[in-house]
């Protein structure tokens, strides 16, 4: 039975026992109700409501507060907006280019919602941790808020559907929106002499306790009992409880992420750049116990940090010596003794060419992909450390002589060796260096074979991971930047996604620091931080979105209204106005997501 079909079974369990619950009565006996067509629940308390008012006292920096979040909500409405409409357009430039994108994971519907378990790019525990966080803080503030401007908060609690997918806090709709006018139902033209005589006893009942009530209002009786009058939320209150939701995602965010940024990133290290990621049979590497996803941390005396170490190590090794390797894996580093072969040059009989750059002197030369490099001038080339060791010091314009096997398919002239041998002027280096550039990329993938030990050691570039990383911050200053950090945990740098320091990952690096005594204990902050921010960050922009539901349509409706009542100076009017305006936005925003999602499969159609 798959993972979908179990996952499918328990829903449609969770969704029977709801409905007897519900139908039984249960479910409102505990002030939980059911939302929507689906089996959400809301659970309701009103534990906690003293707490608001102890938190909303200081009124004055909560206004402050929520009028920043309203300048911040807009500024995300238009950004989010821009958003959707380069989206769109990009799109549509591509079905008129017939350069349609294939569906990928990037388009699927099930990737729109941050739901963890649901979405495949937010991993489930950490993705839990942080919508709990994000989804209190939200509702949380517009609580508070709601008290400062003392509206009444009726209830509080969570949206359930086997995990919280939701919060809410519940205010007084009739206080924050204003009363909805009530709709007189009217009799049929086909009514019987019966239901006529009905409905007008029921009329002059409702006149007669509309008369008692006026009386009532006006009675001193009524004074003396202190009872306030309705209040009722001004646009500019309202504004300020919707947008406080958003405000407290984006500071929520900001902390988390300067916090992920800062102190924490800098308590990581990397801890190796040598992992092992294959092992043969019946190889020095199995025998001594060596595994798959073991990173190399020291061989004998000597620490190893990057795969080049590793590399460089091996070069001064002797056939029939014995090496002690310390290789760690879940934390835990154990020592293995390897000995090498009586014949291990197989190991280090040159650098194989893996590709050669465009225009380059290599390409220049006619040194061809799938040669392997064994001399440079009078330098044994025994493995990439040697190349690399040799290249560090060249120098551009610098003439060197390159000795190569060639590959099966070479035509050129050979030596009475049966090598290819050419002369190379080398380039300045393209980053600006001081040293020479031949233009050959060797190995595949930073994965260098090494038969003689029978194993294959991968090298990822670990600390230049770290490095980007903590580099992102500096570069916010720029559209690119917030690209980056929005599209991080999606992308990544190079399409891989950064889920945080969990699975492989965590195996290159290990706390220093202030972080030492926590071993382990920094990832989860780390990653917890990462995605509490991330999530906070993605949260607050999308309710800045200006549709109704969302806290940014509501906001967008009274101030639409405002600017309308200046132009038209009529109430009804501007109602009918704001309200067309904003349910048009709502519908092109839902159409431009449909358009998103389902866009490229319709392309693949045509």
């Amino acid at each position: 039975m798959s993972g979908t079909s179990i996952a499918l079974s328990i829903f449609l369990m969770y969704w029977f026992l709801v409905s007897i619950l519900d139908r039984r009565g249960i479910l409102e006996k505990y002030n939980i109700s059911t939302f929507g067509p689906l089996p959400i629940l809301m659970i309701r308390t009103t534990k906690g409501l003293k707490l608001l008012d102890i938190l909303a006292r200081p009124k004055r920096y909560w206004r402050i507060f929520a009028n920043i979040g309203i300048l911040m909500m807009f500024a995300g409405m238009a950004a989010m907006f821009l958003v959707i409409v380069i989206s769109d357009l990009a799109l549509y430039t591509s079905f008129l280019n017939d350069s349609v994108p294939e569906p990928g994971k990037y388009n699927s519907p099930r990737n729109i919602f941050l739901i963890p378990g649901v979405n495949e790019f937010i991993p489930f525990t950490w993705g839990v941790i942080a919508l709990i966080v994000t989804l209190v803080v939200h509702e949380f503030s517009h609580a508070i808020l709601c008290r400062v401007e003392n509206i009444r908060v009726k209830s509080m609690g969570i949206l359930f559907a086997l995990v919280p997918i939701g919060g809410f806090a519940e205010p007084d709709d009739e206080q924050l929106f204003g009363k909805k006018e009530e709709v007189k139902n009217e009799l049929p033209l086909t009514a019987t002499i019966e239901e006529i005589e009905a409905w007008e006893e029921r009329e002059r009942e409702e006149k007669k306790l509309k008369e008692i009530q006026k009386g009532e209002a006006a009675s001193p009786a009524r004074e003396e009992t202190g009872n306030k009058p309705e209040v009722t939320a001004t646009r500019t209150q309202r504004a300020r409880i919707l947008a406080a939701g958003v405000m407290a995602n984006f500071c929520v965010a900001f902390i988390a992420l300067l916090l992920f940024f800062g102190p924490v990133l800098g308590a990581i290290a990397p801890l190796s750049d040598a992992m092992i990621v294959g092992i043969n049979e019946s190889s020095p590497a199995q025998t001594a116990g060596l595994q798959e996803d073991m990173v190399i941390t020291q061989v004998d005396d000597t620490n190893i940090t990057t795969g080049m170490d590793f590399l460089s190590y091996l070069e001064t090794v002797e056939p029939g010596d014995t090496l002690r390797i310390h290789a760690s894996k879940d934390d835990a580093v154990s020592v293995y003794e390897l000995k090498v072969p009586s014949s291990s040059e197989e190991c280090l009989n040159g650098v194989p060419v893996g590709g050669i750059v465009e225009g380059s002197p290599a390409e220049e030369a006619g040194i061809e992909t799938g040669m392997t490099m064994i001399r440079i001038d009078d330098t044994q080339m025994r493995s990439i450390a040697s190349f690399v060791d040799f290249m560090e010091g060249t120098e551009p314009n610098q003439t060197i002589e390159v000795e190569l096997l060639p590959s099966t398919n070479y035509t050129g002239d050979l030596t009475e060796n049966g090598t290819a041998v050419f002369n190379v002027h080398l380039a300045p280096h393209p980053t600006g260096g001081d040293i020479g550039f031949l233009g050959v990329s060797y190995g595949g993938e930073g994965v260098l074979e090494c038969p003689a030990l029978g194993m294959s050691i991968w090298m990822p570039q670990a600390k230049f991971y770290l490095e980007a990383l903590k580099q992102i911050p500096s570069l916010l200053s720029e559209p690119v930047g917030w690209i980056i950090l929005f599209g991080l945990p999606i992308y990544g740098f190079a399409g891989e996604g950064f889920r945080g320091f969990s699975g492989t990952i965590a195996q290159f690096y290990h706390p220093v620091g202030w972080a030492e005594p926590l071993g382990v204990g920094i990832f989860w902050i780390a990653n917890s931080l990462l995605w509490i921010g991330w999530l906070n960050f993605y949260v607050g922009l999308f309710n800045c979105l200006p549709a109704v539901p969302l806290d940014g349509g509501h906001v967008f409706r009274d101030y639409t209204y405002s600017l309308m009542y200046k132009f038209t100076k009529n109430e009804s009017v501007s109602e009918r106005l704001s309200n067309s305006i904003t349910a048009s936005f709502s519908m092109l925003i839902l159409l431009s997501f449909l358009f998103m999602i389902f866009g490229p499969f319709v392309g693949q159609l045509i």
